[in-house]
């Protein structure tokens, strides 16, 4: 597998790339992205390098990742990228997958990193607002509540754990299918063109 030091540092060669597949003009791309045409010019041209926060409009404009982008330019290494960028790397860095594959990927991968953030704060709100009822009806209810259940012999009582809520959450499933959707009827459109 590549890694990111393998990957072509020519920022200029894959934003170039990227704006032809989208069939955007150098133009439109300048526009979106809120940079000069003749700056966004030059670094097509190699001629000059973007800072991270004119890669970030890039990206943006251009439907990509921000870690691609930035690991493409070089700015990402993998020592210094957080964790879940080495997925973001082994995709763009993967020689079989086209650009358009590689883009829904990596919108997929974001879209469930979301969602797992999201179900994560829901879960700390849930468990921080059940200890502030627990404490607010006093001790003793907490106390028979805690030896209701932790010392419980009864094979029908089952003690709830964390392990129960676990799994997708409905809303983050439907969030899941309308990204793939979205991103892999364009890929497959591109594809057979």
């Amino acid at each position: 597998m590549a890694t990111p030091k393998d990957l072509p540092r020519d920022i200029g060669g894959f934003i170039r790339d990227l704006r032809r597949n989208a069939k955007i003009s150098l133009r439109q791309l300048a526009d979106q992205a809120g940079v000069s045409n003749p700056y966004l010019s030059q670094v097509e041209r190699g001629l000059r390098k973007p800072s991270a926060e004119v890669l970030q409009q890039l990206a943006s404009a251009l439907r990509v990742s921000t870690p691609v982008m930035y690991l493409r330019a070089g700015l990402l290494d993998a020592l210094d990228a957080k964790e879940g960028q080495g997925v973001l790397a082994a995709i763009a860095a993967d020689p079989d997958l086209t650009l358009s594959q590689k883009q829904s990927l990596s919108q997929i991968y974001d879209t469930f990193r979301r969602e797992n953030a999201r179900a994560a704060a829901d879960v700390a709100a849930a468990e921080a607002a059940s200890s502030d009822a627990a404490e607010s009806a006093g001790p003793d209810v907490a106390r028979s509540t805690e030896s209701d259940t932790a010392g419980s012999t009864d094979p029908d009582v089952a003690p709830e754990s964390a392990d129960t809520q676990t799994a997708t959450p409905e809303p983050a499933k439907k969030t899941v299918k309308k990204a793939v959707k979205k991103t892999v009827a364009p890929a497959a459109e591109e594809e057979n063109q």
